[in-house]
């Protein structure tokens, strides 16, 4: 699978503070532009809304630190990516729920890393959310 290449970088910071301030600074101005639940229109979906929330509440129920903030640093590349990306992603049936569809997109940021970023889809509303963005090892 070939990644989407973004323009942007991963976050820089090596304290958890910090990162976590510049990501939310990002989503801070993609909710102000809603009245209700923070949201993204992505290409690949025919420009369908991919909620955010649910991300935020996934980073808060890990434990360490040091895995969120991983995660973060690649916050602005996977916006971007979901947003303008128009690349097939793996998309494979949640073995847990089998009314969820996961789909996993492979960007590559301009400091050349890649990443994955994960959406969920629900097969009954056809909803959309961003669940988790890692690093591709």
């Amino acid at each position: 699978m070939k990644p989407y290449p973004t323009k942007s970088k991963t976050l820089p910071g090596t304290e958890f503070k910090e990162v976590h301030k510049k990501a939310l600074a990002i989503f801070r101005v993609i909710q102000r532009k809603t009245k209700r639940r923070a949201y993204l229109r992505s290409t690949y979906f025919n420009k369908d809304k991919i909620f955010l929330d649910l991300f935020w509440q996934h980073l808060w129920d890990m434990e360490k630190w040091q895995d969120r903030m991983r995660r973060l640093k690649f916050y602005e590349a996977a916006i971007e990516m979901l947003r303008h990306s128009a690349h097939t992603p793996e998309t494979k049936e949640n073995p847990n729920k089998p009314g969820e569809l996961l789909h996993r997109f492979t960007g590559m940021t301009n400091d050349k890393k890649l990443f994955c970023v994960q959406v969920k889809e629900d097969k009954r509303t056809s909803s959309k959310y961003m669940i988790s963005m890692f690093p591709k090892k």
